[in-house]
Parts: structure tokens; sequence; C-alpha cells
């Protein structure tokens, strides 16, 4: 039996009162986050030289804030202590070389805090969920948690427009059965429409964010025009935000819906270790990739491949796909502006369609040698 976690989002309505205390709650988690941010930094530039007194330094908590601000104490403790947790995370990722140094929360990052489940504190009633500190919230329930999935945390956030949702966290136990790997598919990145397939196939991407440029640049223009922080001004803030909101939706809809597809279909998917953050800088692909989601595709296909005992293949950055030719194996170098890969060996192929091939035989190759 394997431990697996599913988040289930839904919307929620709360009333002013319990607006008011999730808005503080979010300020709370932000002003400790800062706080304990703001101290570790200064003992990392105190202590930097020394390697094994910055090991053994001491972290700051909440709990050291709450004796001088009083008002720390009319919120959830454990979204709190979240607040610490994710600063842990985010300082071990940059000791690790993973990341950059943590900076500071300002109130334009995303508005959310997380809690956790201690003695039923948190629980799903008819229409409702009960939160700490808030009680019953009314909650848009569109589909059922299963009974066997138990509730570990939840995540409360505001989108830009004014939204509320929660993402419920569940653990439960499934019987994960390795699959026998017949059916493999290679994967190759493709800028404009996510990928093409070792079959020929292109996913189609909808360019959602491009279809909604002109309308959210017209938007966006009304925006600058307005006095900032006026009535009209935060009207229009919130016209601009969910054009954005919904473009993001229908690109998550999208993917969750054509990585469901490729899972159902084969065994082994295989993709490319990419980093498509460096790739937009440096080829200057912006909107590209904004109109891509490329990470969250492969996130997607990651959790519902292990679901169903199936592979997740990635196989080297470098590996030379694009250059390779898949029929008799030559690499020659090619322009980003050729679209077609040409061999002396007389093979005339889409150069994506070609680089797919490519890493599919070398996904093949890596299961081959993993045995």
């Amino acid at each position: 039996m394997a431990k697996l976690n599913k988040a289930y989002k839904f919307r929620i309505h709360p009333t002013d009162e319990q607006s008011l205390m999730i808005h503080k709650t979010f300020g709370c988690v932000r002003f400790v986050y800062n706080k304990m941010l703001a101290e570790r930094k200064e003992t990392y530039e105190n202590l930097k030289d020394d390697k094994e007194a910055l090991k053994n330094a001491k972290p700051p908590t909440p709990a050291k804030y709450k004796k001088e601000y009083e008002w720390l104490k009319e919120v959830d403790s454990l979204a709190l202590a979240n607040a610490q947790l994710n600063l842990d995370k985010a300082y071990k990722a940059f000791f690790k070389g993973n990341a950059k140094f943590p900076k500071f929360k300002t109130k334009r990052h995303k508005q959310s805090y997380t809690t956790n489940v201690v003695n039923g504190n948190i629980e799903l009633l008819d229409g409702h969920i009960k939160l700490p500190k808030l009680k019953k919230v009314k909650i848009k329930q569109h589909r059922e948690i299963p009974f066997m999935h138990k509730i570990k945390s939840c995540t409360l956030s505001m989108t830009a427009s004014g939204k509320y949702y929660i993402s419920i966290l569940t653990e439960y136990d499934k019987k994960i059965e390795t699959k026998e790997i017949k059916e493999v598919v290679g994967l190759d990145f493709a800028m404009n429409g996510l990928f093409v397939d070792s079959e020929g196939e292109k996913a189609n991407y909808p360019k959602f964010y491009r279809q909604m440029l002109d309308k959210l640049a017209k938007e966006q223009r009304k925006l600058s025009r307005k006095k900032k922080g006026s009535s009209n001004w935060n009207k229009q803030r919130i016209r601009v935000a969910k054009i954005q909101e919904k473009v993001a939706n229908q690109r998550k809809n999208f993917l969750h819906h054509k990585s469901k597809q490729l899972v159902t279909y084969y065994d082994a998917v295989v993709i490319e270790d990419l980093d498509i953050k460096g790739m937009s800088q440096a080829l200057k692909f912006g909107k590209s990739v904004a109109d891509n989601g490329w990470g969250m595709f492969t996130s997607f296909l990651q959790y519902k491949l292990k679901e169903q005992g199936k592979q997740l293949i990635k196989i080297d950055k470098w590996f030379p796909s694009t250059k390779t030719c898949s029929n008799c194996g030559s690499v020659k170098e090619i322009k980003l502006s050729e679209r077609t890969y040409q061999c002396t060996c007389g093979l005339n192929l889409d150069r994506d369609y070609n680089s797919a091939l490519n890493i599919k035989k070398e996904g093949i190759r890596l299961l081959a040698s993993a045995q």
C-alpha cells in the first residue's frame, strides 16, 4: 500500500466577518514570514563565514513575536506555524543550490495561508466547511471527496478579482501495481503548441493568452488612465484580473484533459528535462511560454502516471534530440528556422516529430538499462 496525496479545490463564500478574519490571517502570515526572514537574513550575513555557527543557529519561531505583537494571537496559530515551515523549505532550497535566497512577501504576492487538521478542527459539513477561527464557511463543493481520503490540511487563497478558494489536501492508501510497459510515447516540447508526440500528433494547444491579448491590453489601458486607489480604478483592476484568471483556468483545464488522455493510452511518457524559464529568456519567447504551461503539464503527468503505476521518464536536457536523425542516428547542426529535418540517408521529417521519435528511443533505452 502506498500513501498518496490529492488536492481538491473549491470556491468558498465567506461572510463579511469571515472575510475580515481571512484578510487578517493573510496579513499576519506575511508579517511573521517577513520578520523571521529578516532575522535569518541578519544571522546569515553575520555568520556566513562561520559555517558551523550558521548551521547551529536557532531559527526564530512565530511564538517569539506573539509577546510583542498581541494581535497575532487573534488568528489561526497553525497558519503562522506553516509560514515558518514555508520559510524553512525556501532556506533549504537555497542552501542546496536549487533556488535563490528567499524574498520578502508583499501584498502583491499570492494571498494565501495554510492550516492543518488537529482534533477535528476541520470538517466538511452539508454545504459548509468548518475551519479554525472561521467556524462554518459556505463552500461550493462541485464534486465529492471519496470517504477513504483523509483531510490533512487546507489552503485558503484569494484571487486578484476577490474570489475566495480552498484547496483541501487529502491523504489516502492505494495499492499501486506497477504496470508492464508496453505502450511508450515521446513528447517533444513545442514553444507554440505544447508538444508533438512520437506518433506525429500535435497537442493543438489553443493559445488562450494570445487570444485574450487584445482585450486584455484594452482593459489595461483603461486601468492606466484611472487614478490609482480610486473606486473606478479598483473596479477596472478587477475586470483585468478576471480576464487573466479566465485565461489561467482555460489553460489549466486543457492541460488536465491532455495529460489524462496520455495517461489513459500509454504506460510510459518520455520527456526532456528542460529549463523552460531559462529557454524563454535566452530565446526571447516570453508570450509563447506564458501561453504554454509546460511545467504545470508535466507535474499533472507525473502524479497521474504515478497513481496508475505508470512512469514519467525524463531524459537529459543535453540529449541531442533535435540534431539526431531518427532513422540512421547521425548527428548534424540544425538552425532554429529550419522546420524540416533532412538527412543524407533520405529522411525528410518535421523537426519536432523527428525529435519526439529520438526522445522515445532514448526513453526506451533508459528503461531497458534500468532493468
